[in-house]
């Protein structure tokens, strides 16, 4: 019989030679095995090649191994954001012939092994397609800026400085009060860009390696999703520079601009001297009705040294940004928006190469001197363009442009459902992991929907369930450079907080109130949560507050203000331990993931690489203690070999006491309480008893 538990493609970092192959490089594949009494064959883009047994290592693994020509011209000049086609490959073994036997045969791909012929769950391979080494595994750390903090009053939206759909915007009395549940896009605490870098000691001890900041530019709303000037900081988060109180006064004075640039300039210098990266947010696939180019509001009409707008005019040089279903000139306010919001006329870029244009050179302008931003995250980066075909030629053109400027920045966009189309063409880097993190990871953890909409109880803690959907998600989506950059999110802008999600109850601000997303929480589920998402492959990226125990429903509670001063300072000490482990241990990166068990309550899975080091997550969900023995010897541990515990927690709190438990029989055995998970590492060391 085929051991098919011992079979392993030896998928670490560096699973090819070279990690990130260019056209015609030659690539060596490498797979291992139980056993050598088996025949190995890589099927490679439809062709099949035999692979050669090369040695047997200390745990008695079975290497075998080949080299084959990426496709496309060798020595071509490089060209990173023009990748030749996909290469999809998997493995076929067969056992031996024996005299009078019958010659078994299963094959390996991203899901494990399996005795069908895999299909959707191939390995992957563009060659020539580039993403920066220092987004791998990196941490994150969103921030949406006016709740961060407030380093700058002086900036601070007015009371009635705007008027905004059927209201004026309006200042929080304190930093602290609750938001207003209705009108909270026109409500203001405050926060700044000043106030980040006042913050960046703290960023940088925490152990943030990228921010992602939520938009930046001119616009009036507090989430800036309708972006009023894509050429400028809004100086609402950077400086005013005018005594000139209206809005359209303190969002165009040249001065302000100036500075409002230079300071988000200096942040990005000062977290670049804190080795932290910064990624902007851009919102392309519509604008706000408040832009120039559209100016609904009215406020730039007959203002010297500005066009008019396409809702004043039809002789606009901006009318064919939009699409207009009538000529009702002037004022014509039959457009279209996006999801049929007037306050966000959706961009036409098929009627206008001026667009198109302008946008690339935004795209570029940000990624270099003098603001050197580190690349961008796409807003609903599908739904830019009116047809699939536009789609991808823009983004194509998009991720040229940005890695002409910046060959280092990355491009990640916004999806929901399969991205493959986009991470595989040169379009987009990689993804907010919806599909391959956040969602399983809820389901599995909590029974709850993202958005605290919809309870399912008999997902939680259906591990066989979560591990499915996980390398369901990865085979259909993922090359392995795209998946160690994705961003993998607990909670964001858009969904609940995941501490909210804990207390397993459906609600929303608006009819449950804010103090019902704070009952019931379960900090001991999100300790498991935040343990998951360091170990996990990908980009770790914590929603700002999350890692001090902030509550909230979905949008717009979950845009609280930071709790400055009121942190659950055992979450904020442990998202430091954590981040910090996953920071010094090169495995949690870009090492390989192995599921090694999968239960009801029940999961367990290692990161490995090939140098040897090793981490093994186990995670308890029942509501009993826990026994099992699971086959670590899968991950190259030999017996008698030490894994260390380097976090353990449950409803009893969190250790650190770095007991080390043996190997036996390629077996470690361990037992659980109930609702903990534990974190072990093995580094090479022998078990010696205490």
């Amino acid at each position: 019989m085929i051991d098919e538990q011992a079979l392993f493609h030896d998928v670490t970092g560096d699973y090819v030679s070279p990690p990130q192959p260019k056209p015609g490089d030659m690539v060596t594949i490498t797979f291992r095995a139980g056993s050598p009494a088996l025949v190995i064959e890589l099927y490679w883009n439809g062709s099949c090649i035999p692979m050669d047994f090369v040695r047997q290592d200390a745990v008695g693994f079975c290497w075998y191994e080949t080299a084959v020509q990426a496709p496309g011209t060798p020595n071509a000049p490089s060209a990173p954001t023009a990748p030749n086609p996909l290469v999809r490959y998997f493995f076929r073994i067969l056992s031996r012939l024996e005299d009078g036997g019958e010659q078994e045969e299963c094959y390996y791909s991203w899901t494990g092994p399996t005795r069908d012929t895999p299909n959707t769950s191939c390995f992957r391979v563009v060659p020539g397609l580039y993403t920066p080494a220092w987004a791998q595994g990196a941490v994150m750390y969103q921030i949406f800026v006016e709740r961060f903090r407030n380093g700058d009053p002086t900036n601070d939206v007015r009371d009635g400085e705007f008027a905004y759909e059927a209201g004026t915007s309006f200042h929080a009395p304190s930093w602290d009060a609750p938001l207003h549940p209705t009108d909270n896009y026109r409500e203001f605490y405050g926060g700044d860009l000043q106030g980040v870098i006042d913050a960046l000691d703290d960023l940088e001890e925490l152990g943030i390696e990228v921010i992602y900041f939520n938009p930046l530019f001119v616009s009036p709303s507090c989430h800036k999703y309708d972006t009023q000037d894509y050429d400028h900081i809004d100086p609402h988060f950077g400086r005013i520079c005018t005594d000139d109180p209206s809005y359209i006064a303190r969002t165009t004075d040249p001065e302000s601009l100036r500075e409002s640039d230079a300071l988000f300039a200096r942040l990005v210098a000062e977290a670049h001297k804190r080795e932290i990266r910064v990624i902007l947010d851009g919102v392309f696939n519509h604008c706000g009705s408040f832009n120039k180019w559209m100016d609904r509001e009215r406020l730039y009409e007959g203002r010297e040294g500005y066009a008019p707008g396409a809702y004043i005019s039809a002789e606009s040089p901006y009318r064919n940004y939009f699409s207009f279903r009538s000529a009702k000139w002037p004022y014509n306010n039959d457009y279209d928006g996006w999801w049929g919001y007037k306050t966000l006329p959706k961009l036409d870029y098929e009627h206008s190469e001026a667009l198109v244009q302008y946008i690339l050179s935004v795209g570029r302008k940000w990624v270099s001197p003098p603001y050197n931003a580190d690349g961008w995250r796409l807003d609903v980066g599908a739904d830019l363009g009116r047809t699939e075909a536009f789609n991808h030629q823009f983004w194509r053109r998009f991720r040229d442009a940005v890695h002409e400027a910046n060959p280092e920045a990355i491009v990640l966009a916004e999806h929901y459902g399969k991205a493959d189309a986009w991470l595989t063409a040169g379009e987009w880097d990689t993804v907010m992991n919806y599909d391959a993190f956040m969602e399983p990871v809820t389901w599995f953890l909590t029974g709850m929907e993202k958005h605290s909409d919809e309870t399912r109880p008999q997902l939680m803690g259906d591990a066989g369930r979560f591990v499915e959907s996980m390398q369901g998600a990865i085979a259909a989506n993922f090359t392995y450079s795209s998946l160690f950059t994705a961003m993998n999110q607990l909670s964001n802008h858009d969904h609940s907080r995941f501490l909210t999600r804990t207390n397993g109850r459906v609600g929303r601000v608006e009819r449950d109130g804010a103090a019902a997303a704070e009952e019931g929480v379960d900090p001991k589920v999100m300790r498991i949560a935040v343990l998951i998402q360091m170990t996990w492959p990908g980009a770790p990226c914590i929603y700002y507050g999350d890692e001090a125990g902030m509550c909230g429903w979905t949008d717009p509670d979950n845009r609280r203000t930071y709790p400055w001063g009121h942190e659950d300072r055992e979450m904020l000490a442990y998202h430091k331990r954590l981040i910090g482990l996953h920071r010094t241990c090169q495995e949690l990166k870009t090492g390989a993931l192995r599921i090694l068990a999968a239960e009801k309550g029940a999961l367990a899975y290692g990161r490995f690489l090939r140098s040897g080091e090793v981490s093994v997550v186990l995670v308890n969900l029942s509501d009993h203690e826990m026994t099992r023995s699971i086959r670590v010897r899968l991950l190259g541990i030999p017996d008698g070999g030490a894994l260390k515990q380097l976090v353990k927690t449950s409803g009893h709190g969190v250790t650190y006491d770095e007991r080390a438990y043996p190997v036996r029989e390629g077996l470690l055995t361990r037992t659980l309480g109930r609702h903990s998970a534990v974190l072990l590492r093995y580094t090479g060391e022998t078990f010696i008893k205490m």
